[in-house]
């Protein structure tokens, strides 16, 4: 899929800022990005930092508000005050069983951005883009060395139906399901974190950079995280949508797709917990 051909305009906007995945130092456990979801169930959560996929996206708009580098700018730095608030993460070494809850699609609210493109598009005309069938490819169900299960098939379609969803309730392309792949080196850092002997379940986690409290070295590649109890691929989706720093780098609003895949990953439980605690990975990367 590339550019919507109809989006010329006389003025062009950059829409993402895009947050690379791979690298550099990440951050410690006090100052892990959380999510800011509606949704109060237990998450943490991290956008992965580095040089790697380092681009900007362009798309020529209607003739709608501006939004500029600098304000767009100026949404992420207050995304970034609010977390300096760390409320969700987790820090009990017993997890509860979860209730059942239901999966809401995340709507564009007051992403100015996302706006612009859906005034765009009827500016033009045209409906926002509708959503594509198919199937997911799978994933192999594998366990760690300690016996920690990972992805499944079902946590690839669960996350890769909720994203797109997600993407087409924003006016956003969605992508082939072809396009949504398990990714076993995001996996193995899941494996490394969940095989922490220490009883607290944020040992471990982060960037590139973290390290575990008995010293182990760190295995395997860096991504999007998000974890907590009673997690699926859908809520995870959502809850990256949520937040600004997350949607930018792993939704890209704006970005062509051309040429993209989106790459996941989940593990569930680990040493210390069940296996309705999860921990995922996901990245925007090119196939």
């Amino acid at each position: 899929m590339g550019r919507v051909p109809f989006l010329t305009a006389a003025f062009t906007v950059v829409l993402v800022g895009v947050v690379p995945f791979v690298g550099g130092g990440g951050p410690g456990l006090t100052d892990i990005a959380t999510a800011n979801s509606a949704a109060r169930s237990p998450l943490f959560a991290s956008t992965a930092t580095g040089p790697i996929e380092q681009s900007t996206q362009v798309v020529a708009l209607a003739s709608v508000e501006r939004i500029t580098e600098a304000s767009l700018a100026a949404e992420l730095k207050a995304e970034a005050k609010s977390l300096t608030v760390d409320s969700e993460h987790l820090a009990q070494k017993v997890v509860p069983k979860p209730k059942p809850k239901p999966v809401v699609v995340a709507s564009s609210g007051g992403n100015a951005y996302v706006q612009q493109i859906r005034a765009a598009y009827a500016a033009a005309g045209r409906s926002c883009p509708g959503n594509v069938g198919g199937s997911v490819p799978g994933a192999p169900s594998r366990s760690s060395s300690q016996g920690v299960p990972g992805t499944t098939s079902g946590d690839l379609a669960s996350f890769a139906y909720a994203y797109n969803s997600i993407r087409v309730a924003n006016c956003l392309q969605p992508f082939a399901l072809s396009k949504f792949r398990y990714d076993s080196c995001m996996e193995d850092r899941l494996f490394w974190m969940a095989e922490s002997p220490s009883s607290n379940p944020l040992d471990g986690w982060g960037h590139n950079g973290t390290k575990r409290s008995d010293g182990v070295p760190a295995r395997g590649c860096d991504g999007n995280l998000a974890g907590g109890s009673g997690n699926s691929g859908a809520t995870v989706a959502s809850k990256w949508w949520a937040s600004s720093a997350h949607r930018a780098s792993l939704y890209r609003p704006g970005a062509s797709t051309g040429g993209a895949c989106i790459a996941f990953a989940m593990t569930h439980g680990g040493i210390d917990e069940p296996y309705s605690f999860t921990r995922a990975a996901a990245r925007w990367t090119y196939c």
